[in-house]
This record gives structure tokens, C-alpha cells and sequence, in this order.
């Protein structure tokens, strides 16, 4: 039986910690990424507001600033029960 000593050259015995080491910086160095889809692109621009939707919002503010908007209890009485019977 042939014993070899302590002296091997192909054992170092920090290699686990130098292996260690170096990953914990390749984790360090790693950046998150984010991949939207065209679908979800397609529904951010929907969320856009059209010329015609503006020009109305900017009329029923001025409406309302200058006292002039005048609330129909009708048409919001009608609204809301078909709100609620959906």
C-alpha cells in the first residue's frame, strides 16, 4: 500500500473559498431585466386619453370653475341602477 504525503499538488485547501468568493461576485454583478410584451405595450398606449375625451374633460372644467355645470339627476339616477343591476 503507497501512502502519499500532505503535499499533493492538486489539493489546495482555500480552493472552496476562492470558488466562493468568486461567485458570490458574479451574483453581485448581475442585473435584473424586465421584457414587455407587445400585447401589454398595445395596452399602455390604450390607456392614452384621445382628443375628443381631452377637449370634453377641459369643457366640463371650465363648467365647473365657472359655476355654470349643471348635473342632470335623471340621467345619473338612470346610470346607476343600470350600474348595479349588471
Amino acid at each position: 500500500m503507497k501512502i502519499n504525503g500532505p503535499n499533493h499538488s492538486h489539493l489546495n485547501p482555500y480552493q472552496k473559498q476562492f470558488q466562493k468568493q468568486a461567485d458570490a461576485k458574479q451574483q453581485t454583478q448581475r442585473q435584473d431585466k424586465i421584457e414587455i410584451s407587445q400585447q401589454a405595450k398595445e395596452m399602455q398606449g390604450a390607456g392614452k386619453a384621445d382628443a375628443a375625451r381631452e377637449r370634453l374633460v377641459q369643457e366640463i372644467k371650465m363648467d365647473v370653475e365657472s359655476g355654470t355645470y349643471k348635473v342632470d339627476a335623471n340621467t345619473i339616477a338612470k346610470k346607476m341602477i343600470d350600474f348595479y343591476k349588471k
